[in-house]
């Protein structure tokens, strides 16, 4: 008669089996921390090296070895950009812009988002398609023809040479972000709004517009950061010391404005100023933001 081997039931040591997955969860909280760690630090450095870099004086920061802390602060580099008539109109010039773009961008954009949503019409999905690849359309391809057809016009050192290529790419992007919250807001509302009496526009401005503004004000960032940050057309289409961007008037500090070979403090400096707006934006209106971009995200 053969006895049968004694095997350890499952669960013999829950003890060491719950310690083992507590273990593998507190290893994995940690590793999840630390890569978050690492990716915050890996992203921030740039600007945390710039915004450094910007309060070094001109003794201190060409010194070897390299000194990471700039011992004492030094706010000559701000001194100097804002000493610069061509750096405080490239600020005002780059406001405008931007601003002009932005506006014209987001009320051309509502009403051919509001109507891509709403109205059945054939190839709509090929519209939208078009209007995303126009989006992505590099500038340098167009930059040619603009120049001439806009030096042909007297455009050139005007406003409106920037607005309007501006408004070329922002406009898809206004056009593509609002028709999906457009078409997340219940249609019911915009219904019972023209049944109580209301037209067409009249819904759309009293029930939709109000219920798309989070939607809006996120399209609205990312069209000013987008026109803000733009060089090749502030480049290409203007030439007067009065009429250039933050950006371009950046690029032009060696030798136009700054008797510097490498005037990289004042390179820096007038990076952080030009970046500093944008960065405010989004801390101070972050919820909208965020509350904007997952509208519609989950439906009940």
């Amino acid at each position: 008669m053969t006895v049968p081997a004694r095997t350890a039931p499952s669960g013999l040591f829950p003890g060491l089996a719950a310690g083992g997955q507590s273990r593998t969860q507190l290893f994995g909280g940690i590793g999840f921390y630390l890569f978050v760690v690492l990716f915050v630090v890996f992203c921030l450095a740039p600007f945390v090296w710039t915004f450094i870099t910007s309060l070094k004086g001109p003794t201190t920061i060409y010194d070897v070895p390299i000194s990471y802390l700039p011992a004492p602060p030094d706010l000559v580099n701000y001194r100097d950009i804002f000493g610069l008539d061509r750096f405080r109109w490239a600020l005002l010039n780059s406001v405008i812009v931007a601003s002009s773009a932005t506006a014209i961008s987001i009320v051309i954009g509502a009403f051919c988002a509001y109507a891509i949503a709403r109205l059945d019409f054939p190839f709509k999905n090929l519209l939208l398609a078009l209007v995303l690849a126009i989006a992505m359309f590099p500038g340098i391809a167009i930059i040619g023809p603009l120049f001439r057809q806009f030096n042909a016009w007297g455009l050139t050192n005007n406003y409106l040479a920037l607005i309007l290529p501006n408004v070329t790419f922002t406009l898809p992007i206004c056009i593509w972000t609002l028709t999906a919250f457009f078409s997340d807001l219940p249609a019911e509302l915009e219904e019972s709004a023209r049944v109580d009496g209301c037209t067409r526009m009249q819904a759309f401005f009293k029930i939709m517009v109000p219920l798309a503004a989070p939607g809006v004000f996120t399209a609205a960032i990312l069209l000013f950061i987008q026109a803000w940050n733009e060089f090749l057309f502030a480049r290409t289409f203007m030439s007067q010391p009065n009429r250039l961007t933050a950006t371009v008037a950046i690029a032009q500090f060696e030798g136009a404005d700054i008797a510097s070979q490498y005037p990289w403090g004042q390179i820096t400096a007038a990076s952080i100023v030009i970046t500093l707006p944008l960065v405010v934006m989004v801390l101070l209106f972050q919820r909208r933001i965020i509350s904007g971009l997952t509208a519609g995200a989950v439906k009940g």
